[in-house]
């Protein structure tokens, strides 16, 4: 009886009452679901190489995640969310429930229909994807992608449930899906793969997907969801049309974004065998910090921006906005200053195992160097369109994202022949700073202010803070590394844990010693944190319960 209501009341998640506690919650499944996907990566790179392969599971992953980003992030970024969002705080909870049905049945029915078209046309679609495919690497992406082509179906409503939950603000189990995601994918990798070879990573996928999906469901039936397949009706309802028209624009603006990776997928086919690979390994490690902090905070503050802009406040709406893009900024610029100065260091403890050589690390980490170049960009790049969602207006971060890969399309074009896949990572990084200049500027031109002044002091302290924690990891890099070989997996993980401790240690001294507010914000939090759980510890123990 007591295992069930303590499984019901972990269901029936309670919302999150402040965006920092839910940053802090989707944060701290991020970090779980990164190191699971580092750790499925080292097991390729190990398994694999930097090699066909690779090349062909990465290339059959493109046209999925494509169709997937195009028909349900667009839509619950851009429409699902601040729609039901506005359904709730209206009290008007059986229009909000049929809204989703309502979307749930158009969602399945075209994810449908579009997979199995693209499973059949697979064979002449991945010719154009990847023009420097030929023979067996050929027809091992075809037959990869097309088992692929059934994880949107499932990632499609697994997203539906996820938008139902981020707008009841209960991140909890939308936190842990990814977790499961990348639990299925592992399972492919080390057990799929010895009865059905190589196509068992695709079947990996798949039960990833599987599991993203059945994770979510019993919360969002808790939470009172109750699908009704509303096929035809969906098309007359007011929410589902409204839905459509603000998803036209989003969409077509994570068109542009996956169009991004598309490219890079089609000229990083016609390089040598693994740089597709190297390219994915290291966007893969720099990305890390992209969920932890830069989309985990810009889903935890969304809901809120929406309801700010809804109830037109805009100064609440600055507030939440610039706080926000202050706190990404603060864990990820000394962050990226860490990675460029220990990128060998990163990708040898990662992924330098098995058939991954010394040639594959000394590629994939000058790769990931030119790429943390932009991570801050990259970063901020999901609160800033979110923000612009939020205004409802969607047309605008689509005419910027487009700009943006018309630059990026030029530059591989001039890189690619003297850079190989380095003249991709270039590219990448300039047209995301790009990409994140013009939406500010937009963006403090739909809004009287939004707190220029205050976010680039904090980021100038912040700046200067990081780069003497780099100084002083590279100084300790040094240090380790005159002390010993370092020619095995303990000496290098030791020379790139002390570095970055050493580094850490000093960014935080010189964030005290400059008054970043967002330092003290991050420690305050910390330590309410620590003595509400030793609280809440001596409670349940009979202790002295006062701190």
């Amino acid at each position: 009886m007591m295992k069930r209501l303590v499984k019901s009341k972990f269901l029936n998640e309670k919302p999150t009452q402040s965006i920092a506690a839910a940053a802090f919650i989707i944060s701290l499944a991020g970090i779980a679901s990164r190191i699971l996907g580092l750790f499925r990566d080292r097991i390729l790179a190990g398994q694999f190489g930097a090699g066909d392969t690779l090349d062909a599971y990465y290339a059959a992953f493109r046209i999925p995640d494509l169709i997937y980003n195009l028909m349900i992030v667009g839509a619950l970024s851009a429409a699902f969310i601040p729609i039901f969002t506005e359904y709730i705080a209206d009290k008007k909870e059986e229009d909000a429930w049929r809204f989703s049905s309502g979307m749930l049945s158009l969602q399945i029915f075209f994810m449908g229909t579009v997979s199995l078209i693209l499973i059949a046309v697979a064979p002449w679609m991945m010719k154009i994807i990847t023009p420097g495919f030929s023979g067996e690497k050929m027809d091992l992406t075809v037959q990869l992608t097309r088992i692929m082509f059934l994880s949107p179906l499932l990632l499609g409503i697994s997203g539906i449930y996820g938008g139902i939950l981020v707008s009841f603000k209960k991140f909890l189990i939308y936190s842990l899906a990814p977790i499961f995601y990348n639990v299925g994918i592992i399972i492919g990798v080390v057990f799929f793969v010895k009865f059905w070879g190589p196509v068992g990573l695709a079947w990996g996928v798949v039960l990833g997907a599987l599991f993203h999906m059945l994770l979510q469901y019993p919360s969002v039936k808790f939470s009172g969801f109750s699908f009704k397949p509303l096929f035809f009706d969906a098309l007359k309802n007011t929410g589902v049309r409204k839905a459509f028209k603000l998803m036209i624009p989003r969409t077509m603006t994570v068109a542009v974004t996956q169009i991004n990776f598309t490219i890079i997928t089609i000229f990083a086919s016609t390089l040598a065998a693994g740089s597709l690979a190297v390219f994915n390994f290291a966007n893969n490690i720099q990305s890390a910090p992209i969920g932890l902090f830069g989309i985990s905070f810009s889903i935890a503050v969304f809901p809120a921006l929406s309801a700010y802009a809804a109830k037109k406040e805009k100064m609440e709406f600055i507030k939440a906005f610039s706080r926000t893009f202050r706190q990404i900024l603060f864990f990820v610029i000394p962050l990226s200053v860490f990675i460029f100065v220990l990128r060998a260091q990163t990708v040898r403890v990662l992924l330098g195992s098995g058939k991954f050589d010394w040639d594959d690390t000394i590629l994939t980490f000058q790769t990931l160097g030119l790429l943390v170049a932009s991570l801050f960009a990259q970063a901020v790049l999901p609160l800033l369109t979110r923000a612009f969602y939020a205004l409802q207006d969607t047309k605008t971060p689509f005419y910027i994202a487009l700009l943006s890969e018309v630059v990026n399309i030029v530059l591989v074009i001039a890189l690619i022949g003297h850079f190989g896949v380095l003249g991709l990572a270039i590219a990448f990084s300039f047209a995301s700073i790009l990409n994140m200049a013009l939406l500010l500027i937009f963006l403090k031109r739909n809004l009287p202010d939004i707190d220029g002044k205050i976010i680039l002091g904090s980021t100038a302290k912040i700046v200067a803070a990081s780069v003497i924690g780099g100084a002083v990891a590279q100084v300790a890099k040094y240090v380790v590394g005159s002390r010993g070989e370092l020619d095995t997996f303990v000496a290098v993980f030791t020379q790139l844990v002390v570095a970055g401790l050493a580094g850490a240690m000093a960014f935080a001294i010189a964030s005290y010693y400059f008054k970043i507010k967002e330092f003290f914000q991050f420690t305050e939090s910390v330590t309410k944190k620590l003595f509400k759980a030793k609280k809440v510890i001596q409670e349940d123990t009979g202790e002295v319960t006062g701190i």
